[in-house]
């Protein structure tokens, strides 16, 4: 007969200090990362904003409250808001249909949705041009229905969804894979449609995502600029976008001007993300009960 002798009981987690130190090395490796931080992202932020300190802020209205600057903000504006719309409807089908369904082609598919972020946007700018302008095959189509893209505010827009549109699909569907199935099947057994069960049980729990990826694609619509100037036309007050207007402002060596219209690009963008995270952190709490 053999006798185990035990001197207390086994530890079945981590130790205190184990659990406090997750990461090896978390010191050096969170240095590198805000020195990188600072690097790449603060210090080009630290120079726009030496530029517009050498504006007075009546320098600043009167730059910003111009005719020309007005109308180029409403374009890009509105056309970003727009392809935002359009992106994060379309992108949460798209994903529904590669996560819920399996058809021939479905990885191709799945590869394709990345193509705007390794495409040069100059070569998707020259692209739309040669499929929309009317000597495009999509373009004499449109031609003869009395529609006109290429040169026109729907053409602003038809390139802000193209290099946008990755964004309302990848930040959802990866939500959309780790969901259960199991509240779906409940639901549809107590006798919910499909319409009731993706709006009340489904929807709300991509609702974070969802709101993620809106206003990542807004972001960047705001700021595009190779994609959006070879289908644009770029006529001032028409189809002129802000980004091109910041650099013929450059090219006149007004660089008080440029900085100010960045600015205020920069503080829309960082305005809406802002409130993004806020409505996504609000509704994780709510999935969370609360917690």
């Amino acid at each position: 007969m053999t006798t185990v002798l035990s001197s207390g009981p086994v530890p079945s987690g981590p130790t205190r200090r184990g659990a406090a130190r997750v990461l090896p090395g978390f010191g050096l490796t969170l240095g590198i990362s805000l020195l990188f931080v600072a690097l790449i992202i603060l210090l080009p932020l630290s120079g726009l904003a030496w530029q517009m300190s050498q504006l007075g802020f009546s320098d600043y209205l009167r730059i910003i409250s111009s005719e020309r600057t007005l109308a180029a903000f409403r374009v890009t504006l509105s056309a970003a808001a727009l392809a935002t719309i359009f992106n994060a409807c379309f992108g949460l089908l798209l994903a529904w249909v590669l996560v819920r369904y399996e058809f021939p082609g479905k990885r191709l598919l799945d590869a394709l949705v990345d193509l705007p972020f390794a495409l040069p946007t100059a070569v998707a700018g020259i692209s739309l041009v040669a499929l929309y302008d009317k000597s495009g095959w999509m373009g004499t189509l449109l031609d003869g229905m009395g529609l006109k893209v290429a040169y026109t505010w729907w053409g602003i827009a038809l390139a802000m969804v193209f290099t946008s549109v990755p964004f309302g699909v990848r930040t959802v569907q990866p939500v959309m894979e780790s969901l259960s199935h199991d509240i779906e099947e409940a639901a549809r057994t107590l006798g919910a449609r499909d319409w009731q069960v993706f709006r009340h049980i489904v929807f709300p729990q991509l609702w974070p995502s969802f709101i993620t990826g809106a206003s990542l694609a807004f972001a960047r619509s705001l700021g595009e600029f190779g994609a959006v100037i070879f289908i644009a036309g770029n006529m001032p007050f028409e189809t002129e976008i802000a980004s091109l207007l910041i650099m013929i402002r450059l090219e006149e060596y007004d660089f008080p001007a440029a900085s100010a219209i960045a600015g205020t690009v920069l503080a829309i963008a960082l305005f809406v993300l802002i409130l993004a995270n806020l409505a996504q952190g609000r509704a994780s709490r709510h999935l969370n009960g609360g917690a």
